[in-house]
């Protein structure tokens, strides 16, 4: 049977808000850190313009039945058509993005320096909690949790009594290093460097295929049926008003 624990009040002065505190304070700093280091450079006028395209592209597909039908087909020729519409891209001209980064060395330095922002004060801080805090339980977490929540609420803690509701200190730096994105975003806003999740799945490609998001958007917009809205609208505003007079 699980044992209930005491925990000291010294325990939450001098390890739990301590660690809490340090881990805010580092991602912030990390955040302004990485800004300084990220070389200024202008965004590539053809990146630019895909996007653009891909905006006007999914506003006609949301406002399709609001046109006339022969309107409709000639907006869907200028952005599918084969020959020179805007989201069709030849299979020559489709760009590998691991080739563009390593052929821009401004974008693989950026993409090194974001990297190094992330795992230098990672390592440092994950040294300075082993080192200092180890061994602590730190909280408890108020309500029951299963037996498969143990290895990760009670990393260092090595005994099988305590009740798994129970934080250890290196488990509670680990809570911090993934948790602390929504007060992030209220700190330092939605567009802020601290994302550690998502940087560490974008060091597993190196950007996207805009010929990608460009043929998926054609395709999207050849198979939309078009149903003009207009003649349904006097119908439309007569059921309405029917069922106001009800």
């Amino acid at each position: 049977m699980a044992e209930d624990l005491v925990l000291d009040t010294a325990i939450r002065d001098w390890v739990l808000i301590p660690l809490s505190v340090v881990m805010v304070l580092i991602g912030i700093l990390r955040y302004f850190v990485s800004k300084l280091m990220l070389s200024s450079q202008l965004p590539d006028p053809k990146i630019v313009k895909e996007g653009q395209i891909i905006v006007r592209a999914r506003n006609l597909r949301a406002a399709a039945n609001f046109i006339p039908p022969k309107s409709f087909r000639s907006r869907r020729v200028y952005f599918s058509n084969e020959e020179n519409g805007l989201l069709f891209v030849p299979k020559g001209q489709a760009q590998n993005p691991q080739a563009q980064m390593f052929s821009d060395p401004n974008m693989a330095m950026d993409m090194m320096k974001k990297n190094l922002s992330m795992i230098i004060p990672q390592t440092l801080t994950f040294a300075w909690v082993n080192f200092f805090f180890s061994g602590f339980v730190a909280a408890k977490i108020p309500f029951p949790l299963t037996q498969r929540f143990r290895s990760m609420l009670q990393n260092g803690i090595d005994l099988s009594t305590v009740d798994v509701s129970y934080v250890s200190s290196r488990s509670w730096y680990f809570l911090n290093l993934f948790g602390l994105r929504g007060l992030f975003s209220l700190i330092l806003g939605e567009e802020n460097a601290t994302d550690d999740t998502q940087r560490m799945m974008q060091m597993s490609g190196f950007g996207f295929d805009p010929s990608k998001n460009l043929g998926a958007e054609k395709d999207g917009l050849d198979i939309v049926q078009h149903e003009w809205a207009l003649p349904k609208f006097e119908h439309r505003a007569e059921a309405v008003l029917k069922k106001l007079i009800k």
